[in-house]
Order: C-alpha cells, then structure tokens, then sequence
C-alpha cells in the first residue's frame, strides 16, 4: 500500500467530520469562504497522521476523527491567513479565498476554521477519557500558538540575509513541523499511548516536520516546473531565507557571497541559475538533502517503541514520502 492509499483509506472518515463541523456555519457566505480550499483538496497528511498514531498504540480509529478533522481545519486557517500576508493569489489550483471574497471575509474564514478546530476536538466521543481529549486539546492548542510564532519568524527574516542556521530551524519548526508533531502527539494521547510512545511518536512528528520543509526548499531548486507547481527558483527570486541559502552565505567566498546577497536582493527570475550554482559550488544543496535524510531516518528509528501493525508501517511509509514527493 502506498501513502496515497492510505490517506484514500481515511480520508471519507474525516472528511465527514470536516463537514459536519462546518456545515452550521451562518451565513452562507462564510460558510462557502470557509470550505473553499478543503474542498479544494490537498494532501491531507496531519489528519491521517492523527488517526494512525492512535491505531498504532492500540486506540480506535474512531477515537481519533475528530482531532483528525480539527489538524485539517488548523492547517487550512493558516494557508488562508498565509495567502493574504504573502499576496498569493493562487492555492491549490484555485483563485485564494481573498481573491474570492475580500480580505476581510477571509480573515474570517481563517477565524471560523480556527475556533471550529477547539470545538471539534471538545466533541470527541464521550466513550473517551476526559483526561485524554484535555491533553489533546493542550497539544492542539500549542501548537496554533507555535504557527503563530512561526509566521511571525519569517515575517521578521524576509530581508533579513544574517539569518543563522539554528533561527531557520526554529522558524520551520514552529511553522510548519509543529503541527505535524501535535497531529502524532495528539493522536498517540487519544489512542492511549505510553508516555515513552507519546514522547517518541511526537518527536517522529517534529523531524518529518522538518524533514517535509527542508524538501520544499530542496525542490524550490531541483523540482520541475509541473509538479511543484510554481517556477523554478520562486524562493530566490522572493528572496527567501532557505537552509540552502543560509548555509551559502555561511560558507561562501567573500565574492560569492556579496553576489548570492545581491541575487536574493533582486527578484530577478533571470538570476535564479547564478544563485544555484553558488549553492551547488558550496554543497548546500546537498547539505539540506543530507539533514532531510537523517531526520527521516531518526524519525523511522523512534518507531521502534511501537508493536508491528499496519499502522506502524504506515508511519514508516509516510516517513519515506516526505522525501520521495516531488510537490
């Protein structure tokens, strides 16, 4: 089975419960706002990522639905949000919710989404521990706080050329891994994990976390055109602080590094091939494949702790996709 089949094979599941949470949206308008990038599509990784991390410790399927639906929700407030701040006027193949609607009524939508993730998981099955649906809700809750924070990092590095290694990974962290991370968590709580099992799928949840941004930077470089659905080099030429880039400026010659500060400067898509080669001069490229590499590899190995299931091989399946996906 392969990483798509087994999203196919929850994704009807949480689907529904998406719906349900959103379908007593008033008015309409908000509403329709609202579902436009879910119905969209997407890959829907976090959700799936709840429920597996729960059959995997031994919980039900049905346990983890609605804090699957509540990532989904979660993940989707952010994109919203993120289109306006960067100006995007495309996502998923579709006009952005702000293009749609307004500004405003988007903002709303990301809001509704948000406040509608909380009262999901508060609405998992009563069958359930209290205690269990409380930490998941923690888990849920700090890491909006972190997306937040996150955001607020690469707000503050756009044009920011000093930024250090350990700051990039902080920022891809809390934007983008920390979500992944709650998703495993969260679920592992709800299915009634070992502490030592919460702990180790969560920290398998942060390094694929990483591991999924690092591709994204890597594929922004050597990804076709196609499948990732943007121009080659879009990163450059926004003048993006990837971990290729900042290991660049790191490492390079005074020349060379006076040029790829110049090139990030310039928005210039005529550039982005002068900006590779000083990447691939200096190994970077290489060098956020390796760290991509070695957190999928951790992450695979902190697996572990659980008993052999197909969940477990999932997990591991989904590990190995982070890598392999070309968009």
């Amino acid at each position: 089975m392969d990483v798509m089949e087994i999203v196919k094979k929850y994704s009807e599941s949480i689907d529904n419960e998406i719906e349900a949470s959103l379908s007593n949206i008033d008015p309409s308008t908000l509403r329709e706002a609202s579902n436009h990038l879910i119905n969209a599509g997407g890959k829907k990784l976090r959700p799936v990522l709840v429920v597996l991390s729960s059959e995997s410790v031994g919980g039900r399927t049905q346990d983890a639905l609605k804090t699957a639906a509540s990532m989904e929700l979660i993940h989707t407030f952010s994109l919203i949000h993120d289109d306006i701040m960067d100006k995007d006027k495309m996502r998923r193949g579709k006009p952005s919710v702000h293009m749609l609607w307004g500004e405003p009524m988007a903002i709303l939508a990301g809001d509704i989404l948000f406040s509608k993730a909380f009262e999901t998981v508060l609405e998992t099955d009563a069958e359930i521990d209290p205690k269990r649906v409380v930490e998941a809700l923690k888990t849920v809750v700090d890491s909006c706080i972190k997306i937040c924070e996150g955001q607020a990092l690469d707000i503050i590095f756009e044009g920011k050329l000093d930024v250090k290694e350990d700051e990039y990974l902080t920022m891809i962290y809390k934007k983008t891994a920390a979500l992944i991370s709650a998703a495993v968590k969260a679920g592992a709580i709800l299915g009634g994990g070992t502490e030592k099992q919460i702990e180790a799928l969560s920290e398998y949840g942060r390094l694929i976390g990483l591991a999924f941004q690092i591709q994204d930077d890597y594929l922004d470089v050597i990804g076709d055109e196609g499948d990732i659905g943007k121009p080659v080099g879009s990163d450059i030429v926004e003048g993006k602080m990837t971990l290729m880039a900042v290991h660049a400026l790191v490492n390079a010659s005074r020349e060379d590094k006076k040029n790829l500060i110049s090139i990030l400067k310039s928005n210039n898509e005529d550039m982005v091939d002068e900006a590779i080669s000083i990447f691939n001069k200096y190994g970077s490229i290489e060098y956020a494949r390796n760290i991509a590499l070695q957190n999928v590899k951790t992450a695979k190995e902190l697996l572990q702790v659980l008993e052999d299931s197909d969940a477990k091989k999932s997990l591991e399946l989904i590990a190995d996709f982070v890598l392999e996906r070309t968009h």
